[in-house]
C-alpha cells in the first residue's frame, strides 16, 4: 500500500498544499505517495468535519504532516477521519505522549534536564505559593519556563529564563509574563526545567554541532539534521542520513532505548551539546508537527515517510 500523507492546505487556496510544506509534498508525490489536504484553520476552530471534507473516502492509514495541532483537536481529527474510512497512523494517545512534555518526560528523565509542571488554564498564571512549591522539586539555581509543548526562548530574559529559583519575585514575574504572551495558545500548563548551559548552535569543539534533530521512525534513527533554528552555514556538507550535520555526532544508543520505550511511530528528539561535552535531549516531539531545517533535501525527508512500516 502506498504511503498517504495528510497536509495542511494553503489558507488562500484550499486546493494547494501550504507553501511551507509544498517542497515535501512535491517530493512525496514524485516518490509515489498520495497527498491529501485538510483545513488547519477549521480543525483548530473545532470543526473537524469541515477540516477533512477534501479527504477522499476510504483513504486508509495516513500520516499527518503540518502545523502543530493541540492534542484534543488531534483526537477530533482522528475521529472525523475514521468516519470517512481513514485513520491516523499515530493514534491520539501516542500523539499526546510524544507532543507534550508530561507524556515523554519520565521515559527520558535520565537524558534531559530535570523538570516539574503544573496544569494551568490559558491566561491564568499559577499563584506565587504554587510556583515556589513547584520550584522546590528542582535543583537549586537557574531554570527555564515553557508550556507542555513550546517555550518563548526568543524572549529569553522576559519570558523564558529564571536566573535563580530561590527568588520568588523573579520566578513569578517570568512565569507570569510567559503565560501572558502565550495567551490562548498556552498548551496544557506551565513547566519549569532546570537550566543547563549548552553550547551556542554552530560548530563546537572538534567540529561537533551545537544542536541537532534526530528523526525516528519505528524506533530507528532515519535522519539526523541541524535543529531548525541553527544557521544555514553552521554545519558541514550534507551526508547520507545526516543532512548538514558535521562530524562529532552523539552516541544515540541511550536515546534509542528511550524512543523504543516511548512506543510512538514517528518522533523527533532535539539534542544539544552541554558545555561539559555531554549530549542532552532538550526536547521530544511528534515528528508529524516537527519542522525541518531549510538545508535538508526534501528527498531525504520523503524517504523517512515512505520507508516500509514495521509490522
Amino acid at each position: 500500500m502506498p504511503t498517504t500523507v495528510l497536509y495542511c492546505s494553503d489558507p488562500l487556496n484550499e486546493r494547494r498544499v501550504d507553501a511551507h510544506f509544498a517542497p515535501e509534498a512535491r517530493q512525496l508525490r514524485a516518490d509515489g505517495a498520495a497527498v491529501h489536504l485538510i483545513d488547519h484553520d477549521a480543525l483548530t476552530a473545532g470543526d473537524a468535519e469541515r477540516a477533512v471534507a477534501r479527504v477522499p473516502a476510504g483513504a486508509g492509514p495516513l500520516w499527518y504532516r503540518g502545523w502543530m495541532v493541540p492534542a484534543g483537536r488531534y483526537a477530533e481529527l482522528d475521529t472525523a477521519l475514521r468516519r470517512r474510512g481513514a485513520q491516523l497512523i499515530t493514534d491520539p494517545s501516542r500523539y499526546r505522549r510524544a507532543h507534550e512534555l508530561p507524556g515523554w518526560y519520565a521515559t527520558f528523565a535520565g537524558l534531559t534536564p530535570a523538570s516539574r509542571w503544573l496544569p494551568v488554564d490559558p491566561g491564568r498564571a499559577p499563584d506565587p505559593a504554587r510556583l515556589v512549591a513547584l520550584a522546590a522539586g528542582l535543583p537549586a539555581g537557574a531554570a527555564v519556563v515553557k508550556d507542555y509543548v513550546k517555550s518563548r526562548k526568543h524572549e529569553w530574559e522576559e519570558a523564558c529564563h529564571i536566573p535563580d529559583l530561590a527568588d520568588p519575585a523573579a520566578l513569578h514575574r517570568v512565569v507570569g509574563r510567559f503565560v501572558e504572551l502565550q495567551g490562548e495558545f498556552l498548551a496544557g500548563g506551565v513547566v519549569l526545567r532546570a537550566f543547563e548551559p549548552f553550547r551556542v548552535p554552530g560548530p563546537g569543539t572538534d567540529g561537533a554541532p551545537g544542536e541537532l534533530r534526530v528523526w525516528w521512525r519505528d524506533g530507528a534513527p532515519r535522519l539526523i539534521t541541524p535543529h531548525p533554528d541553527s544557521p544555514a552555514d553552521a554545519f558541514g556538507a550534507p551526508g547520507a542520513g545526516r543532512d548538514g550535520v558535521a562530524p562529532g555526532l552523539p552516541d544515540l544508543e541511550p536515546v534509542r532505548a528511550a524512543v523504543e520505550a516511548l512506543d510512538c511511530p514517528f518522533v523527533t528528539t532535539d539534542l544539544a551539546l552541554r558545555e561539559d561535552g555531554v549530549w542532552r535531549v532538550v526536547e521530544v516531539g511528534d515528528a508529524q508537527v516537527s519542522d525541518v531545517h531549510r538545508a535538508v533535501d526534501p528527498t531525504s525527508f520523503a524517504a523517512v515517510l515512505t520507508a516500509a512500516r514495521r509490522s
